[in-house]
């Protein structure tokens, strides 16, 4: 399984339109190679590298979404709240808000990694954060993709 941006490519620099310092949309993603058996896919992004790269405490995330249909293969730029893939929920992220925010370090140059699961089920739609949606996953994951992008205000 293969994901990837026409806004950025791996290991590269988030363009500013999509974080906290631009317009806070989210990026395009896109997604191949689904095995079969897929009835669902989540998608979750997150920074390990917060507050500090230097001194990593938290693992702050920034977008959850769960449910996308195995049919899809893509989530237009600035889908969060919207533009979603029809069926697709949206979790919490870290500022306790549903919906995507972009990349926003106090300092340094941080890592926001994309994680997208192919899952063989769906899940219930009460979830809320990361870790509710990691839990409901667990047994059902059939393979797991990652996009990672820079960035530093």
């Amino acid at each position: 399984m293969i994901l990837i941006s026409r806004a950025f490519d791996n290991h590269e620099e988030i363009p500013q339109a999509y974080t906290c310092i631009g317009k806070n949309i989210s990026p395009p993603l896109e997604w191949k190679n689904i095995p079969a058996g897929t009835k669902s896919l989540v998608l979750i992004v997150d920074d390990p590298d917060a507050p500090d790269p230097k001194a990593p405490r938290v693992t702050w995330v920034h977008w959850v979404v769960y449910n996308i249909p195995s049919g899809k293969s893509i989530i237009n730029e600035d889908a969060s709240g919207r533009n979603m893939p029809e069926g697709a929920v949206e979790g919490v992220n870290d500022w306790k808000k549903r919906g995507y925010g972009g990349p926003c370090p106090p300092v340094g140059r941080h890592r926001y990694f994309h994680k997208l699961y192919a899952l063989d089920t769906f899940l219930d739609e009460g979830l809320n954060s990361k870790q509710e949606v990691e839990e409901a996953m667990k047994g059902h994951i059939l393979a797991h993709a990652e996009l990672v992008g820079l960035f530093k205000k």
